[in-house]
């Protein structure tokens, strides 16, 4: 059944095109520094011996306990294994040891990474019948060995293959801003489990823009490293070409030393190129001073409501940006992009599409089939200009630093729409809030996004993408923490 049976009359989420620099108010500078961040304290609290892993987790489950009914970001909880873990740090602080650098730090994980003993649903009904995992993915093994608590798993769009989390197997995810409006997707409980203050941190996948779309319309901190520097061993694919895997936060300091903590080598993952570990913490207080910042135009200023537009000029003038700068084929790279997504997907499902069409879901599965049937020489064309692509995206790097663009173009629709009206013209809601994402993340640029709150939203989020060349991850981080730093970008409470 194609979506459009389903909602004969669909919602329309519909924004004016208001001059964007009457758009972002003084409300910003309340925002508070990373100095305030409690996780950043509570992690130096455990360290020093003067809290306990055990106290927060409790802490943690008692959040979880108290939103998640509306919330709806968790599909299984790991509290066996989480309080085990967390007695472990405990004792080790007891004992005098040296711990590890997130010892206590409570997280959770987007539900396609293999945890332990847990069956990797990747937000399918069809998974339900895979034996658990034998063994923790290796992302899991990495914040284990760094001390970090896992405190379980998360919803997401099934197979990965959307933007909004509206699940129809586990239900949607909503935003804990507003829960009548989507958290973004495909990673949405893990945007909006650091949003609602359940966990500090989460780890998620973008293919397309999973990790920047929730952390933009959820309000806090995202990281999309380069293509190929984090293993994706024990995860469970969407799009083999394109796939990267990442950390949520609630401090750009927190983004950092989680990255840090995963970053290895992995020999055993073709798909990972890292041969080193290169740290950014240690440089992320060296500001912007130097840095060269632009400003994306054209299609990320086209394809902007004039709020998103708005927190892209915010950030500017606090990084000292110039522009506009022109992002080479755009619009070309997002067609390539769907080609391959599409075709990739739907050739991995194929055979549970044949016989068990019926368990997928209803708002995706029309594009797996679809994908399925796609000419071969598409995808070769598309692969073919991917290449050149990347080329033209790399000489950027040339003359700049770091780039940005709005996230989103919009903040959260609300749950069930359909169509989005953005300046005059009018797009499938589901594949829209992607727009802006989707470009960067096929040429595999590392992106930070920051969480910024624009007026003209209702009190919602707009994130910004600071873009940065092929393994300069540290240099997006560091421009994210400026804008931390300046008061600009923070995350903000939400319902009690």
């Amino acid at each position: 059944m194609s979506v459009q049976a389903r909602h004969p009359e669909p919602p329309v989420f519909s924004l004016d095109d208001r001059p964007a620099e009457a758009a972002y108010g003084a409300a910003s500078a309340t925002t508070p520094s990373s100095s305030d961040n409690p996780t950043l304290a509570r992690l130096a609290a455990i360290a020093q011996g003067e809290d306990t892993a055990r106290a927060w987790l409790e802490d943690c489950l008692a959040r979880i306990d108290a939103t998640d009914d509306t919330v709806n970001a968790f599909t299984a909880r790991t509290v066996a294994r989480a309080r085990e873990q967390a007695d472990a740090i405990d004792a080790r602080q007891a004992r005098g040891e040296t711990l590890p650098p997130l010892a206590g730090l409570p997280y959770a994980v987007k539900n396609l990474f293999d945890i332990e003993g847990e069956i990797t649903l990747a937000g399918s009904k069809v998974n339900r019948d895979h034996a658990p995992a034998a063994a923790d993915a290796f992302l899991v093994q990495r914040l284990r060995e760094a001390g970090a608590v896992l405190v379980g798993a998360l919803n997401m769009d099934e197979y990965a293959y959307g933007f909004t989390t509206e699940n129809s197997h586990e239900g949607p995810t909503r935003n804990p801003h507003d829960p009548e409006r989507i958290a973004g997707g495909s990673s949405g409980g893990s945007g909006a489990a650091v949003a609602a203050g359940q966990v500090p941190v989460t780890l998620g996948s973008d293919t397309n823009g999973s990790i920047r779309v929730p952390a933009s319309l959820c309000g806090v901190w995202g990281l999309k490293p380069t293509f190929g520097r984090l293993s994706r061993r024990g995860t469970y694919p969407f799009v083999h070409s394109i796939d990267h895997l990442g950390p949520f936060a609630d401090s750009a300091e927190l983004l950092a030393r989680t990255y840090d903590a995963l970053q290895a080598p992995d020999a055993a993952d073709p798909g990972s190129h890292a041969l080193r570990v290169q740290p950014v913490t240690p440089g992320l207080d060296r500001g912007v001073a130097g840095l060269r910042v632009g400003v994306l135009g054209g299609y990320f200023e086209d394809l902007a409501s004039a709020p998103a537009r708005a927190v892209v000029q915010a950030a500017a003038r606090v990084l000292g940006a110039s522009g506009p700068v022109i992002w080479p084929d755009a619009g070309l790279a997002r067609a390539a992009a769907f080609i391959i997504t599409a075709a990739e997907g739907g050739s991995l499902h194929l055979a549970d599409l044949r016989t068990r069409a019926a368990d997928f879901e209803p708002l995706s599965v029309d594009r797996f089939i679809a994908g399925a049937l796609q000419p071969a020489h598409w995808v070769t064309q598309a692969q073919r200009f991917r290449r050149v692509y990347s080329e033209r995206v790399n000489a950027l790097f040339e003359d700049w630093d770091v780039l940005l663009a709005p996230a989103t173009p919009v903040s959260a629709p609300p749950i069930g729409t359909e169509w989005l009206t953005l300046n005059g013209t009018t797009y499938p809601c589901r594949a829209a809030v992607g727009l802006l994402t989707q470009p960067v993340s096929f040429a595999g640029c590392p992106v930070a996004t920051a969480p910024m709150w624009p007026e003209g939203t209702d009190g919602m989020p707009i994130g910004v993408q600071l873009i940065a060349a092929p393994w300069r991850e540290d240099l997006a981080l560091r421009a994210a923490y400026a804008l931390e730093q300046a008061g600009l970008a923070a995350l903000r409470p939400t319902f009690s």
